[in-house]
């Protein structure tokens, strides 16, 4: 472009920060340019997008209007800084070639669903008919794909990969969709599909999708490589492939994921709201937990009266449902129990091509491992509660110098966070910490992140419990490190996505967390800021008969409320939840309580959840976490507004509260009615707590964190009656309320420790 130059100008730097790379922002900026008649060049540096331009004053306000306006849509700007240099003479405007400045980065784009433009040229452009790796500027693999910055195709796993003069035209015209599209590719020059099957490999493009399709319309099985990593599709509709699935995954209770062909389609099988379409929809497409109208297999939700359900954000996807016909795939990850997501094809054929008909995979490498991310719409918000796919790794701009912090996390749920001048960088979800393949990926992904974002740890901030692996990771290391309270982190995590600097009520619901007490905590409500904080009260306190096993046996710790309740006859006659349990294997367990052998005490909100379900016959057995809690919210009757009593003094006791069940289940009173009235218990605890709190500290701002409050029915009547009786309430959004989103809040605790050993 050549443009004729002003006789009087003025020469602007304007240094735009935020997610501005491998989403088409240098090309946006040169058409605006364009459009404006402005000369000067634009460049992609690893601290953002640089761009120097001749203009007058007024014409540098129009420019950064319509530059914050109309800038791509995948693209989020976080500032726009500005600064007169003198006068620099250019001739027209151009792009210049990337450069690496210093250590600070840019956002690094999280993978993006295929863009409406792209899906039409599957069907029009010769080179791209069918073609399932179709992408440009607006969608394709992002994070996955790189390996370093600034982005450009030689630091992705597309090196390999030489374009064709076709799409090497594309990535070069200025004008065209595809200019700098790192993933650029079509049939000739881009990656390729190859179906792993009993009968030999399928690697005519046509042929794989067309055979794969008929695969699964017919009850088959198949592994199918995705974006962050395999995944594993069957009918949802055919209840015996689904109970087949379940069998060869070793996936007993846990439902299934559910992709449906488009959205009027998934609005016949689950109730959706406008927010929760707009999650769907959006260019993240998580799986998001809807209202399930049951006409799926029974065997993909397992009597849960939700569906996690997903819209299609790959190419393939859409071919696939295009072939087959079918309105909807089981969706599940592509792993065998708890390790991760599978991202090799030699060890996904090995593994998976052991329980499925046919192995999917491709050619292209997976440099970053991804899970789907899965949210839930509470009080018409989005809420993640898992931050992966579409969302990592997007910061969180917080209010605090957090350079050089490394937080390992918790241990269930694991994510990891880094500090980067004042933006907090949360990995993608981990999983739980508990055996050797999930540690590897989660020390080789920090690695990746040092890396990627130049991060080299001074500071390395890390659960109080002892054992985690995460804390262990830390203490591994010759470098400082400051060990948190984990519902002190929960808090702390939920005010850093606010913005909050400040004394807070913090109310922190979970499972378990080390306490300072050496007990375990779960129902902490707290006083707190950044820099210290003190726990005001918890639920009292309960036996844990067996120790970790009541994790797996809610029943035992249904057995605890009873025994500490009524004592030894609480179990003469027997409740019908414990009808399956050996009568010896009960007294033994008292025995244990009376006598303190392997019984920890545990205050956790999430351990008396477990033990009113199985008391009500719902979960006596967990086969995955958090089964007994989710059940009992699943059988709500949201009709009733009856409480049970409970004790508030110095700890908040539901002796009461147990009592009056104990009468409801002899009355043969419904689960749903019980559950209604035990969940409005706790919310009328929780607001009578905090008011008391309140009153004796001056504070009305209530911060509500922890994995409890992912219960919808909870987390709606709480917020609802707090903000009605006065209070400002923060809960969390795009971290996740349960361990996933610990490390933030350990990041911001050890910054304020680190401040305020630096001013000593």
């Amino acid at each position: 472009m050549t443009v004729k130059l002003h006789t009087l100008y003025n020469t602007f730097r304007i240094q735009v920060q935020g997610r501005v790379q491998g989403v088409g922002f240098r090309p946006f900026i040169y058409r605006l340019a364009s459009e404006l008649k402005l000369n000067g060049q634009v460049e992609n540096r690893n601290d953002g997008v640089l761009i120097l331009l001749n203009c007058q004053n007024g014409e540098l306000e129009k420019f950064v209007d319509q530059l914050r306006a109309l800038a791509p849509p995948a693209s989020f700007i976080d500032s726009i800084r500005t600064e007169q240099v003198g006068h620099i003479p250019f001739e027209g405007f151009k792009i210049v070639k990337s450069s690496s400045v210093s250590d600070t980065v840019t956002e690094v784009s999280p993978d993006i669903a295929v863009c409406p433009e792209c899906l039409e040229d599957m069907k029009t452009q010769a080179n791209r008919i069918d073609y399932p790796f179709v992408n440009c500027t607006n969608c394709g693999p992002r994070f996955t794909i790189i390996q370093d910055l600034p982005y450009d195709r030689a630091k992705t796993t597309m090196a390999p990969f030489e374009m064709c003069p076709e799409c090497h035209k594309e990535y070069t015209d200025i004008f065209d969709r595809r200019f700098h599209a790192q993933p650029v590719a079509c049939v000739r020059c881009g990656p390729s599909y190859r179906l792993h099957t009993a009968g030999g490999d399928i690697t005519d493009p046509q042929e794989v999708v067309e055979h794969t399709a008929r695969l699964l319309a017919n009850k088959g099985i198949v592994a199918i490589k995705g974006l962050g990593g395999f995944f594993i599709a069957c009918d949802p509709l055919c209840a015996d492939t689904v109970t087949r699935l379940r069998q060869l995954k070793s996936r007993e209770g846990k439902p299934f994921a559910v992709m449906f062909r488009d959205t009027e389609t998934l609005r016949q099988f689950a109730h959706t709201s406008q927010q929760e379409e707009a999650s769907l929809q959006s260019l993240k497409r998580p799986i998001v937990l809807l209202k399930d109208k049951g006409k799926l297999a029974p065997s993909v939700n397992m009597g849960f009266n939700t569906i996690g359900a997903m819209l299609p954000y790959m190419p393939l996807h859409h071919l696939l449902f295009q072939q087959s016909r079918l309105p909807a795939m089981v969706l599940t990850s592509g792993n065998i129990s708890d390790e991760p997501i599978i991202t090799d094809n030699d060890e996904a054929v090995k593994v998976l091509g052991r329980i499925c008909d046919a192995v999917l995979t491709y050619n292209r490498e997976i440099h970053n491992r991804t899970d789907d991310s899965v949210v839930r719409v509470i009080r018409k918000k989005e809420r993640v509660f898992r931050r992966s796919r579409g969302y990592a790794p997007i910061p969180v701009k917080v209010s605090r110098q957090v350079e050089g912090i490394l937080a390992t996390g918790a241990e269930l749920v694991n994510c990891f966070c880094i500090g980067k001048g004042n933006q907090a960088l949360l990995s993608q979800h981990i999983g739980d910490l508990k055996n050797m393949e999930t540690y590897n990926f989660f020390t080789e992904s920090i690695d990746k992140y040092k890396q990627l974002f130049r991060f080299e740890p001074a500071l390395i901030a890390a659960d109080l419990h002892p054992n985690y692996l995460s804390s262990r990771y830390a203490e591994d290391h010759d470098l400082p490190v400051v060990h948190i309270q984990h519902h002190h982190a929960h808090i702390a995590s939920c005010m850093a996505q606010h913005s909050l600097d400040e004394k807070v009520i913090g109310v922190a619901f979970d499972g378990t967390g080390y306490g300072d007490d050496g007990h375990i905590w779960g129902s902490e409500f707290m006083v707190c800021d950044f820099n210290d904080y003190q726990r005001i009260t918890h639920f009292d306190y309960m036996q844990m008969p067996g120790g970790d096993k009541v994790t797996g046996e809610p029943w035992r710790m249904g057995v605890s409320l009873l025994y500490n309740t009524y004592g030894w006859d609480f179990h003469r006659p027997d409740p019908d939840f414990l009808k399956g349990i050996d009568k010896q294997q009960i007294d033994i367990l008292c025995q244990a309580m009376d006598e303190g052998i392997n019984t920890p005490l545990s205050s956790s909100a999430g351990r008396l959840f477990d033990g009113v379900s199985a008391m009500i016959n719902l979960c006596t057995h967990s086969r995955f976490h958090a089964e007994a809690p989710m059940r009992l919210e699943s059988v709500i009757d949201e009709s009733i507004t009856d409480t049970y009593p409970f004790h508030a003094g110095k700890t908040i006791s539901f002796g009461p509260t147990i009592d009056n069940i104990l009468y409801d289940m002899e009355e043969r009173q419904p689960a749903s009615v019980i559950s209604a009235r035990f969940h409005n218990t706790i919310v009328n605890a929780v607001e009578q707590t905090v008011r008391r709190i309140s009153d004796e500290y001056g504070l009305h701002k209530v911060i509500l964190s922890g994995g409890t409050f992912q219960n919808k029915y909870l987390g709606e009547k709480l917020e609802t009656r707090l903000l009605k009786a006065g209070f400002e309430v923060y809960s969390h959004g795009s971290v996740p309320a349960n361990d996933g989103g610990i490390a933030l809040g350990q990041l911001m605790i050890a910054a304020a420790k680190r401040n305020k050993m630096n001013n000593q």
